[in-house]
């Protein structure tokens, strides 16, 4: 530690008031770590025979770069943002960004059951982005980006690629179809977006082959209550993440590797993967020999895109790289968090973000949910809010509410406040995407889900128990509707009065402020709220 510096405290929590860095003989200043208004300060107090008006002038208030020191009493109240520290050389203030923890990364995560408009939130981002990856899932997510007339559609590809400057990562915990990576990729060329150099594909992540997704209706059917489906995408997923966790899964870098008789150990792989299918499952028609010729020119191809997923965020991250990541699905689609077994078989929520990818946490530095304006989910589970009525019909018809991925209706329902308050919990939001608001224009009165009741006693949480989640009654408030087009919008401030009364009812439920508002498909439907 420099001579005279404070001790550096990078953490939110509130300081001891034990926590005090007195001044050595040399220094001629006294720090007293305190919040104000929030924000992580320190009082400067002066020492020996120096005066205020020598460090830092008269003024009851000064700039110093962009901070704002206030003086209060006897002392200097300094503002210090947490990727700064204090310092302290040749009897001057100086205030250094804090290069040894850098908080380079910024996610963005779906909050409620998914389809909540992520990829467009990704696009707008990555316009000041440097890399853009995907840290779980596979093909059965779901992104649309509209550009100007052009609308692409992201299934397993980072939503960065529409960026042209912009590095594109698929993270060792995505699961990865060969086949299907690359005909995404050549339907994005096909409507003019080049990036084969700007996309790399972790040596760590797992291969789904066709078998996988012939196997996933069967591992659906078998799981399903009453044979009741549990709304799988049919893309393999599930059953891929489970050769994964019993550690006879096939690894990218097992397909690409030029070791001697690499080919052969990776036939020797598939083989044994197949035939414990077999015993699994029984006897299926399946041309292994087809495959396994697919995928020696697979090799050959997709070498050239495979990088070492660690080595390159960490690179990424010492460069001071901006870096956005693109979480799949959402919350409660999370395999131990959401509403299992309605889920998916992947960690959908902040921890994934560093699983998937193999990052500190002290690595994020925001973390932003997306929330549609109301509520849908597809596939089958309990779903509270769920409208099955004239309301829920409007909200399907109006919003359009159709899977990217599998073209299936989504299930409508209001916004539930008791979700969202749940999905923060666990993510720590610290700001709001509130998508698809326009789609609520035409009505008189909004209803929002404020909690849950259960035999008469309302619930603390969202409950882990589909039997009880199934049967709650659920409170609601009525907000009123402002019942005109909002769509051609460009200014958050031009939003009608009652619009923003409903963000403002979000904002202040879930303490978490709301940043962008989403009133079209088009980019620049994205309002910010300043």
């Amino acid at each position: 530690m420099t001579h005279g510096a404070p001790a550096r405290r990078d953490t939110q929590e509130k300081l001891p008031p034990s926590y005090i860095r007195r001044a050595r003989p040399a220094d001629f200043v006294q720090l007293f770590p305190v919040w104000f208004n929030g924000v992580r300060s320190f009082l400067c107090c002066i020492q020996r025979s120096y005066k205020v008006n020598t460090l830092l002038g008269t003024s009851r208030k000064r700039s110093l770069g962009d901070l704002q020191l206030f003086k209060t009493h006897h002392c200097w109240l300094i503002p210090v943002p947490n990727e700064h520290f204090i310092d302290f050389k040749k009897k001057k203030l100086q205030i250094h960004k804090n290069r040894k923890n850098k908080k380079m990364c910024d996610v963005v995560l779906g909050s409620q059951w998914g389809d909540e408009g992520k990829g467009k939130l990704v696009d707008i981002l990555c316009e000041d982005i440097d890399v853009c990856a995907r840290c779980q899932g596979g093909n059965n997510a779901g992104h649309t980006i509209v550009v100007g007339d052009v609308k692409y559609d992201f299934h397993m590809l980072p939503s960065g690629l529409v960026n042209p400057n912009c590095l594109n990562l698929v993270g060792s915990g995505v699961v990865i179809h060969v086949p299907s990576l690359f005909e995404e990729l050549e339907n994005l060329e096909k409507k003019g977006l080049h990036c084969r150099d700007r996309l790399f594909i972790s040596s760590r992540a797992h291969l789904v082959f066709d078998f996988h997704q012939r196997t996933d209706k069967l591992k659906e059917a078998e799981l399903s209550e009453n044979k009741k489906s549990i709304g799988t995408t049919g893309k393999g997923i599930g059953p891929t993440y489970s050769t994964k966790a019993s550690r006879s899964g096939i690894r990218v870098h097992h397909l690409v590797s030029e070791e001697e008789d690499s080919w052969e150990e990776f036939k020797v792989r598939y083989n044994r993967l197949i035939d414990s299918r077999y015993k699994r499952y029984g006897e299926f028609e399946y041309d292994t020999a087809a495959e396994l010729a697919q995928y020696e020119k697979y090799r050959e191809t997709l070498r050239p895109f495979v990088v070492d997923s660690v080595d390159f965020m960490h690179k990424a991250i010492a460069e001071n790289k901006k870096i956005l990541v693109e979480g799949a699905n959402a919350l409660m689609l999370d395999l131990d968090f959401g509403t299992y077994p309605y889920v998916t078989s992947s960690a959908t929520g902040i921890g994934g973000v560093l699983t998937g990818l193999g990052i500190p946490p002290r690595t994020i530095r925001n973390v932003y949910g997306v929330v549609k304006a109301y509520t849908t989910r597809v596939g089958e589970g309990p779903f509270p809010s769920e409208q099955l009525n004239k309301d829920g019909e409007t909200l399907q018809t109006v919003g359009a509410e159709y899977g990217v991925t599998t073209g299936r209706k989504r299930r409508c329902g209001w916004l539930d406040l008791v979700v969202l308050k749940y999905s923060n919990a666990i993510n720590g939001y610290t700001h709001l995407n509130i998508t698809k608001l326009d789609v609520l224009d035409s009505f008189k009165e909004i209803q929002v889900a404020v909690a849950y009741r259960y035999k008469g006693q309302k619930l603390p949480s969202f409950p882990e128990d589909l039997n009880v989640l199934a049967k709650v009654d659920v409170e609601y408030v009525t907000l009123p509707g402002w019942e005109q087009d909002i769509s051609k919008i460009t200014e958050y401030s031009k939003l009608p009065e009652n619009a923003k009364k409903y963000l403002a009812y979000i904002e202040d439920f879930l303490g978490v402020p709301v940043k962008w508002v989403g009133v079209g498909p088009a980019r620049e439907s994205m309002l910010v709220k300043s």
